[in-house]
Order: C-alpha cells, then structure tokens, then sequence
C-alpha cells in the first residue's frame, strides 16, 4: 500500500492539512518512516496486532501506515470507548503494544507508547530502512476493525491490504477523485468509511486530506468554506446540520456530497438539495467489506437508493433458502469481491455462518430495481445505528444487569431525526428495589461510551414476553 501512495511525481503536493499545520506527501513519507523505526526499536514486527487509540490527527495516520509497514497489523479502537471496552479489545486481539493519545488506567498489562512522550525523541532516530524498499503481500492482514456481533460483543473484522486498496481504488474511481481534489475527514479515522473513503482513496490519487477531530458543525463548515474542500463525505446526520446552519456559498466549492454509515432519510436529503442547490450520493457498506459495497453514480444517482455495485463487487438478493430473487422482490442482501474480510479473528465459526461460499451474507434487507439499483428496507439484525455507529443492545442489556435492583431489561432503538435513532432501555425492578435515576446514569456513564448511554429509560413492571419467556423486542417497538 506506501509504495502506492508515495510516488515522486506527488512529493511537494500537500497530502493533509489540520488546524494551521500542511505536511506535503514527502513530508509525511519522512514522519511514517521516523515513527517506523520508533515502533521497530520497540520490538513491533511481523504479525503482531498493535492497538490504536487516537482521536483524527496526523499522527493517527503516521501510526497507521508505520505499524503496517512493519508487517505488523494495526487494530483502530474506538476513541470514545470506555476503559472496560477498551480493555475487552485488547484482550481479544492479543495487543501487547498500545499506541495512544495519552495514558490509560488498563486492567490489563499493556506496552502504552504515548503519542507525546515519543514523538520528541524521533529526530534522533536512525533510519535503516525506506519505505520504497519494503516487500509487499496483498493477501496479508493489514488491520482488524472491530465491529458489533451477535453475540452481543465487538468483533474483529480481519482485512488485508488487498481488500482495502481494491476498495479504496473502485470508490477513487466512482468518485472521480483526482489530484486537484481537497477531502474533508471529519469522521472518525477508526471508522472504515473515514479510513477507506476519505483517507487512503483520496491519497492514492494524490489529492489532500483536511483533518479535523471533532465534528462542531459551525467550525466544520468554516473549514469547508476556508480550506477550498472539495469532497465532503458523512452520515446523515452531520447533513441535516449543514442544511440548517450552512449556506449555498459556504458549499460553493463542494462538488461531491457522500453519505454512510446508516439510511439517508428521503426528507433529509429533499431539504439538503432545496437549502443547498446540491444533491447527496448515498452508498451502502459495513466493515466486513472494507467497507463500501454500492454507490449511487454521480451523473444518475436515484433518491432513496444506495446505489448499485460498485467495480469489483458482486451482489444478489436472495430468500432464506440462498435462491436469487429477481427485482423488486425483498430478500438479504449477500456480495462478493476483493473487498470482501478474510473473516472475524479469532472466530472460525461466525465466520462460516457470515461468509457462505465467498458470499458475505450482510443481514439487511433489500431489493433491487429493473435497472439495478438497491434499496435498504431494513436490517434483519438489531444493531442500532447512532450517527454512522454501530451499537449492539445486549452489550447495554449486559451492563444495565450489573446495576443493583434490575430484575430484566431490553434495549431497542428509537428513529431520531438528527442521529438516525437513539437508544432506548425498557427495565423492570426486582421486588422492593428503589430505583435512583441520577445514580444510575453514573453507572452507565462509567461503563458505556457516551453514544451508547440510552437516551430513554423507561420503568415497566413486566416486559412482555413470548411462551418460552423471550423478550418480544417488537413489541416494545410498537
């Protein structure tokens, strides 16, 4: 992937700007290298899993390409992750090796090289070896993103440097992106839609990345406007702030709408195009496929459809028995290709019942038009999406358990206007118990990132409940 990104041709171009700080593509070349033999000196090598826990920044992206180009394989960790979820991550991947914005209080023994304390000491690096000279194995593991599973617990997503350059390179060509283009990454860099889409796409074809770390609506927009951002990729909630706070001259420079992470709402989409004058691509994806699958074509994109394949994919829609459907009939929506995960790490089982005959098998719903375009109806999973991120209810349900006096819970998502739903807990009180909302809302902030804390808690007597004594979730949703 470096021998990719590093070519002469593009050396004093600015490959990523971030507050008042530009680094040409040579510049960055230099800072992987120096952070290379920073991790090399301690003791990273071949095929070692490395934690990452590093909010938008540079030195994310330094972090990244360097523990890679050591044969090692990288694992981004969610920054607004708790310490109990972090640590449950480190122990599944085996990471002996943390690289991290600043100290954590771990449960576990862990090597943490802090961002801070390292880089100071690099300029007194020795470098033994360029990056132009490293050997290169597509089908290696380059990282392992760790995405919600059925049971209820993260699962690693285990993809290799094929996977992410054939994904990044079909989405660069959809795209359009080219050299003269400014992308703007205010989505998390952990996430594989910032990763892939905004990140290694735009820098394969040599174009800037603007970095920005949080996403403050009015600060971002400033930035769009000032920084001459040409591509601006989100999920639909970041949209619906843009069309209420921003201006068609604050987008003037924008040529490319993209939208992730969770189903664009049709009237979040009407509203942006009537306020802005310019349309929204919406495309389909998830980790285990690097992540993107479809996307809407930029000359003939269609309302409330994700888009159809994009080069290198394959996709059906098929019943419960795996038999093809043809359009308009609604079934799971299965695909193949190069971007498709070597499997889940660690589990051999969840990987056969998810990757079926090279098929990856999605979970959602769909269906496809006579001119194959795809359309989301809904997610045969229970995963709650929250602003492009995925949430699993029983890692919640789990925690509430813990909480004294609680004899049952259930955790559901609730459609929400600006962050595509919010998390929604039903609980019911052993006999006797008292109930202190204000302590219990510690608890849960202790234990749970901030994004998956319910919003809705809601006191019932009794859940109700199939013959077998099963939770009916549907009926909470009605």
């Amino acid at each position: 992937m470096l021998h990719l990104l590093f070519t002469e041709d593009r050396s004093s171009s600015i490959a990523l700007k971030y507050k008042n700080q530009k680094v040409s593509y040579s510049q960055l070349q230099d800072q992987v290298v120096l952070f290379r033999e920073y991790f090399y000196d301690q003791g990273i090598g071949q095929g070692e899993n490395v934690g990452l826990f590093c909010h938008n920044s540079p030195e994310f992206i330094y972090a990244y390409l360097a523990i890679v180009s050591l044969g090692a394989v990288v694992v981004p960790i969610n920054n607004m992750l708790t310490p109990r979820e972090v640590s449950f991550i480190i122990e599944d991947a085996g990471i002996k090796n943390l690289v991290t914005k600043q100290f954590m209080e771990l449960p576990q023994k862990v090597n943490q090289l802090v961002l801070s304390d390292f880089i100071p000491t690099l300029q007194n690096l020795t470098v033994r070896q360029s990056l132009a000279n490293l050997a290169f194995n597509g089908e290696k593991e380059c990282v392992i993103i760790y995405t919600s599973g059925t049971t209820g617990y993260p699962k690693g997503a285990v993809l290799s440097f094929n996977n992410l350059i054939s994904n990044a390179g079909a989405i660069g060509q959809v795209l359009q992106l080219n050299n003269s283009d400014n992308s703007l990454c205010v989505l998390p860099m952990f996430h594989s839609f910032a990763w892939t889409v905004t990140v290694v796409a735009s820098l394969l074809k040599g174009a800037c990345v603007t970095i920005m770390a949080a996403f403050l609506p009015k600060d971002v927009i400033t930035t769009i406007r000032e920084q001459g951002v040409t591509v601006v990729c989100g999920v639909p909630s970041m949209f619906n702030y843009y069309a209420s706070l921003g201006t068609p001259e604050d987008f003037a420079g924008v040529r490319l709408f993209v939208s992730g992470g969770a189903s664009l709402p049709v009237e979040v989409m009407n509203q942006f195009h009537q306020k802005i004058g310019k349309p929204i691509m919406e495309g389909y994806g998830l980790s285990e496929a690097s992540p993107v699958v479809t996307m809407n074509p930029l000359e003939r994109g269609k309302i409330g459809s994700i888009g159809v394949a994009i080069p290198g994919v394959e996709i059906k829609i098929v019943d419960a028995d795996g038999n093809t459907l043809p359009p308009g009939e609604i079934g799971e929506l299965i695909t193949r290709g190069s971007n498709v995960m070597k499997g889940y790490f660690n589990l051999p089982e969840e990987t056969k019942k998810t990757i079926i005959e090279k098929w990856l098998h999605t979970g959602d719903l769909a269906y496809a038009d006579e001119e194959g375009y795809y359309f989301i109806v809904d997610r045969l999973k229970d995963i709650i999406i929250v602003g492009g991120l995925n949430i699993y209810p029983r890692e919640i349900e789990e925690v509430i358990y813990q909480y004294p006096g609680i004899r049952e819970a259930a955790v559901i998502g609730e459609k929400d206007p600006v962050r595509g739903e919010i998390v929604r807990a039903y609980i019911v009180l052993q006999e006797g118990a008292e109930f202190d909302g204000k302590s219990f809302k510690n608890f849960l902030q202790k234990n749970l990132a901030h994004y998956k804390i319910p919003k809705k808690i809601i006191q019932l007597t009794e859940l109700p409940k199939n013959a077998t004594g099963k939770i009916l979730k549907k009926e909470l949703k009605i």
